[in-house]
């Protein structure tokens, strides 16, 4: 076990000396060193204001499981609809536990308009119900409810946080864009362009989202008056107004 004391590093610390830093702790494999320097990224903006109970909500890739963790409950739904029965038997089994899964995530929706302990208890027991009972004879079935069972925590975040989506649909759709020009043009030749392209498409989209013309954006700060504000003032009064959760995967975007 490695542990760093921080207090003795420069926040304007350049990559040669963070680099230089970590080999003096013996930390040089690829894979040590990007741990590392993610943990201390992540330390760092929690140090400056980042809330360590930001709640992530993801698709369940493992690099998104830090802070408070919630998962999508339509990709959580694939591991069952991915199964094919091989007799009637299971496909019938299959068709039930979507039935009752899809039945209790409108549950779930229902819940987020009107939250309470009563209901917020009843929904933890059913959940036990639906996702605790195991099929003769069905291995897949069984291994994919088991799978349910172990991320229930993650699951039902929403019943701590009615205001939390129960599906990245939203950061879905934010990625598409960026997706669908990498498919075409099959991605830019230098970091330079990756990076312009990464933070034009975030500002439209941001500017989109809080309604504001992204040319009447780029005009302004191409004038340098305030007829556009500062996109992260006006983020902040929204957040100020509701707690907001993010939903990720999400590109990482620079607003100026």
């Amino acid at each position: 076990m490695v542990k760093l004391q921080f207090d003795n590093i420069s926040i304007s610390q350049t990559d040669e000396e963070w680099q230089a830093y970590l080999k003096q702790l013996g930390i040089t494999s690829q894979s040590g060193v990007k741990l590392v320097t993610e943990a201390a990224l992540l330390g760092s903006a929690i140090e400056h204001g980042l809330s360590p109970d930001m709640i992530i909500l993801s698709d369940g890739a493992k690099q998104f499981a830090i802070l408070v963790h919630a998962l999508c409950w339509v990709h959580a739904e694939r591991g069952i609809r991915r199964l094919k029965g091989v007799t009637t038997q299971q496909l019938i089994e299959i068709e039930s536990v979507q039935d009752a899964l899809w039945e209790y995530y409108h549950q779930l929706k229902a819940y987020r308009d009107f939250p309470s302990e009563t209901e917020k208890q009843r929904l933890t027991e059913r959940f036990d119900e639906i996702f605790g009972k195991r099929y003769k004879n069905h291995y897949g079935l069984n291994l994919a409810m088991q799978q349910f069972c172990a991320h229930k925590e993650e699951l039902l975040r929403v019943l701590d946080a009615p205001q939390l989506p129960l599906h990245t649909n939203a950061a879905e759709a934010d990625i598409r864009e960026y997706v669908t020009r990498r498919k075409i043009s099959g991605g830019t030749r230098h970091d330079d362009g990756r990076r312009a392209r990464d933070t034009f498409t975030g500002l439209k989209k941001t500017c989109r989202k809080l309604a504001y013309s992204f040319w009447q954006y780029l005009i302004s700060r191409l004038k340098g008056d305030e007829s556009i504000p500062y996109l992260p003032d006006v983020i902040r009064a929204h957040a100020a107004l509701k707690n907001e959760v993010f939903s990720i995967p999400i590109e990482a975007t620079i607003l100026t």
